[in-house]
């Protein structure tokens, strides 16, 4: 017997914007520009101008499925975008500014993107790559009060031509709405296609193990490019909450002003951001006046959980959260159960530290070879994942059916232990393991604790290969601006948690670590610094500082 539900509704990304349009019409949206301007809107505007876009993609030959690219900050603009190409049967491809060039032409060209919506400000990185890629339409959006140059197509007046859609296509649920592609750190970028169901889905979930409501003012450090900033615009949308967009500017100074002019109570973004949030708060303590309410959303990376003691000492609560670009992309998320709130201060900021739980409708597993795993939080595994948001396969690419088991679940390349409460912790990327004399090292685990030091600012521990052990962990350590230590006090601080065995031969104190294209410290410049013919990637210096 069957329900006798409306089953064939389609879960689409219509509904939420029609339904912010209705409800929530003057719901503030505050967009900082690269003049640092702030510029204010509400809901109602910035529907009508996403049903502006769809009109205009439909009326001037833009097909269902056809890829319209993105090259664009965090403002009202690029949220337009987000709502309206959906909305019209095309895909909204966020292209990711910072790539490499041969990164960023490949992804163009590989999408197939006939249209790109670009900041007047990054024509110049749009330049950097412009014989190599053959787009149809380049419309600029004027974020700096110079105008749009002759040679390109303005997007407000793109927008005039075409009043807003009453009516938008009939869409199916599993029809494309995004496309996204990984940061391409072990070869080529791979294209993650979302349906409308599974961002409908991810919206819902995200809502509901955040505890996200109409009345939260959500301030999206993360990039827009960056696997759709998390779905925090979608869900904030359906929502109806107030929107925070920084644009370029993601200097502390900024983040804190926008902190607390917006009265922000969610903030979310990588944890090389909040590094500078939590030095410009401890250099000048009481100078910013921040929600009582504020929680932090720390994703891309693991939190040291220094990090959620530091930020606990100004009243502010983080959580960590975990997923990838193939996953929508949050799976899980590290709130306490009710039963641990009565746990002591030092046992819940280590359970905060973890990777976290599974959202609703996420199955986790971790298998090692070809056996499942026992949740005891000892057994080390790769961590599989299944769900509505998961993807089943990367876009145009055929070869990579290597990432999904044979019975469907997704390979995330991440080692992890499952408690019996059923908390995830990431041990380490299967690749950044140090496999020391036949066993193993987690780099994640040593990083945490450097991070832990009052001096050092951030760190990172990679395998150096060893004639004896095959490999052994190599530190590099960024301190703390006025700070200083020592290689024999990081020996001794991991000397506390760890065998002897697992400490690291050498420390390398460094002015600042490489970064990937969404903000992450990259292992694979460090590592490739340590094979070049040249030796160590610059800038590098053995001691202390």
């Amino acid at each position: 017997m069957e329900g006798l539900m409306m089953d064939d509704y389609p879960l689409t990304i219509t509904p939420l914007l029609a339904r912010a349009e209705r409800l929530f019409p003057s719901v503030r949206i505050a967009s900082r520009l690269s003049d640092r301007s702030i510029r204010a809107t509400d809901y109602a505007h910035v529907v009508s101008r996403a049903r502006s876009l769809a009109a205009a993609l439909l009326a001037e030959g833009v097909r269902p499925g056809d890829r319209i690219a993105t090259l664009m900050w965090n403002h009202a603009a690029h949220l337009e975008a987000y709502l309206g190409v959906p909305a019209s049967g095309a895909v909204l491809h966020t292209v990711n500014l910072r790539l490499p060039h041969d990164d960023l032409a490949y992804v163009i060209n590989h999408a197939h993107d006939r249209w790109i919506l670009v900041d007047d400000v990054l024509l110049p990185t749009l330049a950097s790559v412009r014989e190599r890629i053959h787009p149809e339409r380049v419309v600029v959006f004027a974020t700096s009060g110079n105008g749009v140059p002759k040679e390109f197509e303005d997007y407000e007046r793109l927008l005039a031509r075409h009043p807003p859609a009453t009516t938008l296509p009939c869409l199916r649920e599993t029809d494309a709405a995004l496309l996204c592609y990984t940061s391409g750190t072990t070869g080529r970028p791979k294209g993650v296609l979302y349906s409308h169901r599974s961002v409908v889905l991810h919206s819902m979930a995200e809502a509901f193990a955040l505890g996200l409501s109409q009345s939260d003012s959500v301030l999206l450090v993360v990039p827009m490019f960056h696997v759709n900033a998390w779905g925090l615009p979608f869900t904030m949308t359906m929502l109806g909450g107030r929107q925070v967009l920084p644009g370029p500017h993601l200097d502390a100074e900024n983040l804190l002003d926008l902190l607390e002019r917006e009265t922000v109570t969610v903030a979310a973004g990588v944890p090389s951001v909040w590094i500078r949030i939590l030095e410009a708060l401890e250099k000048n303590p009481g100078r910013w006046k921040l929600s009582h309410q504020l929680r932090m959303v720390v994703g891309g990376a693991a939190m040291p959980e220094a990090m959620a003691r530091q930020f606990a000492v100004f009243g502010i609560s983080t959580i960590q959260g975990y997923g990838l670009t193939e996953t929508t992309p949050v799976v899980a998320l590290s709130i306490p159960k009710e039963s641990m709130r009565s746990w002591d201060a030092d046992r819940l900021f280590a359970q905060q530290a973890r990777t976290g739980l599974s959202l609703p409708f996420v199955e986790v597993r971790i298998r090692a070879e070809n056996d499942e795993l026992p949740w005891d939080g000892k057994a080390v595994g790769e961590l599989q994942l299944r769900g509505p948001w998961i993807a089943r396969s990367y876009f145009d690419e055929p070869e990579s059916a290597g990432k999904w088991t044979e019975d469907g679940w997704f390979r995330t390349g991440d080692v992890a232990t499952i408690d019996s409460e059923g908390f995830i912790q990431i041990v380490d990327r299967m690749k950044d393991l140090v496999k020391s004399g036949g066993e193993w090292i987690s780099s994640v685990a040593l990083e945490n604790v450097l991070v832990g030091h009052p001096s050092v600012r951030e760190a990172a521990v990679i395998a150096r290969p060893d004639p004896k052990w095959g490999e052994r962990p190599l530190a590099f350590v960024v301190v703390r601006e006025g700070a200083r230590v020592t290689a024999d006090e990081l020996r001794a601080l991991l000397a506390e948690r760890y065998p002897k065995w697992w400490i690291p031969d050498e420390f390398r104190f460094v002015p600042s670590l490489p970064k990937t294209s969404t903000g992450k410290i990259s292992k694979l410049t460090l590592r490739e610094g340590l094979t070049a013919a040249s030796g160590p990637a610059a800038p590098i210096r053995s001691g202390p500082p």
